[in-house]
Parts: C-alpha cells; sequence; structure tokens
C-alpha cells in the first residue's frame, strides 16, 4: 500500500498520492482544499488513502499543521 506494486498502481499507492500532496502544498491548505484539490487531479483517490496519506508524510516529517492548515515542514 505504500509503495506500487502489480494490484496497485502509482497514482493510488501512499507513496503516489504524498507526491500529489506535497505538490499541492506549495501554499498552505486546509484538510478540505487538500482533499477538494487531490479528489480533482486523481479521481481513483478514496478518502481512505488521502487519510492515510496525511498520517504517512506527518509521521516521516514532511508536513505540518499550523492553527488548522496543512503546510510542508521546514527543513
Amino acid at each position: 500500500m505504500i509503495l506500487p506494486t502489480k494490484h496497485i498502481d502509482g497514482n493510488r499507492c501512499l507513496l503516489g498520492v504524498g507526491a500529489l500532496i506535497l505538490t499541492i502544498l506549495r501554499r498552505p491548505k486546509t484538510v478540505s482544499a487538500l482533499w477538494e484539490a487531490v479528489k480533482r487531479l486523481n479521481g481513483s483517490t478514496t478518502f481512505e488513502t488521502f487519510s492515510l496519506t496525511l498520517t504517512f508524510l506527518f509521521s516521516v516529517g514532511l508536513i505540518e499543521e499550523e492553527n488548522g492548515v496543512m503546510k510542508r515542514a521546514k527543513r
């Protein structure tokens, strides 16, 4: 589920959706706005995959939340 496999293509795995989210987060967005953008750009992503991807990106330190807004983590 994290990486693409024979049965899960690149735009449905956590790594692929995570890359899309990081691209969208060039500017901070609320979770709702981020979800709408992901749905518009990748219609095959479910909300479950979206939320798991946010958890994954947060756990590896690539995104952070501040005042209800998601943004890329400072490095």
